[in-house]
């Protein structure tokens, strides 16, 4: 599990006062670099030839409202990994709540040739050190 802590900013707030709807896309890309980590050094994510990933599906659900002056703990899984793909899953918590939670479907690719890849062995192991605990595992 990857853990990211995010201080809501006046932006992310709608005029109702809650934290916007589209703050979460946002929180969750955040939460998803160190996972970004295992496929490019930092020093070369500039660099678009050696960034073997792309987006292919998200989606979110909304269970509590999130306010401002309260930090927001982002907590990041893989959910499954497939022969070309992985399923990160991610859940936002403020004040003890689960706020809201979501998924991304991201394609192991080849840019070059415009098409999925198969993830390689020694990726594929380092995520699977991350795996999200099953229903009833013991810390979830």
């Amino acid at each position: 599990m990857f853990t990211v802590t995010v201080t809501p900013r006046f932006g992310d707030a709608d005029a109702l006062g809650h934290i916007n709807n589209v703050s979460m896309a946002l929180w969750f890309e955040l939460a998803r670099n160190p996972l970004f980590d295992i496929f490019v050094p930092p020093a070369k994510i500039p660099d678009r030839g050696n960034f073997p990933l792309i987006m292919v599906h998200t989606d979110y659900d909304y269970l509590a409202q999130m306010y401002l002056r309260s930090v927001v703990e982002i907590k990041t899984w893989i959910e499954k990994i497939g022969n070309k793909s992985f399923t990160v899953y991610h859940e936002a918590w403020q004040s003890g709540r689960l706020c809201a939670k979501g998924r991304a479907v991201i394609v192991y690719y080849d840019f070059g040739a415009e098409k999925s890849a198969p993830l390689p062995g020694d990726k594929r192991e380092l995520l699977s050190g991350h795996m999200l605990p099953q229903e009833g595992d013991f810390g979830r």
